[in-house]
């Protein structure tokens, strides 16, 4: 068992809950996203991470992850309480917003863009 592993078991135990959290080397190794596509139905919500790469037309779906609509609100609440804690710890967080409603970044990366 990891260090990790341990103190997570240790504080779940302190907290009368133990979960065993298994991470393999492959899902460690983590994904590149730098787009998500979110949907919703009404049991569920579905994000798609993507990756777009410079002068490439295509991006690729790297990972997709469905959950119930009260997961979906709890990871919302824990992302916004972990962004809370890296700004106090780094500093706000710029992100700069782009007129008419698109996406929040270029899709060309300042690349060639497709001409027809």
């Amino acid at each position: 068992m990891s260090d990790n592993q341990q103190n997570n078991n240790n504080n779940n135990s302190e907290q009368g809950n133990q979960l065993n959290i298994n991470l393999s080397q492959e899902v460690a190794q983590g994904i590149y996203s730098n787009l998500a596509i979110i949907n919703h139905s009404s049991s569920e919500f579905i994000l798609d991470y993507v990756r777009v790469m410079p002068g490439v037309p295509q991006a690729e779906v790297k990972s997709r992850v469905i959950m119930t609509p009260e997961h979906a609100k709890r990871f919302l609440n824990a992302l916004k309480d972990n962004i809370d804690k890296y700004e106090q710890a780094y500093g706000e967080i710029d992100v700069k917003k782009q007129g008419g409603g698109g996406p929040d970044m270029p899709l060309n990366f300042g690349g060639p863009t497709a001409q027809a």
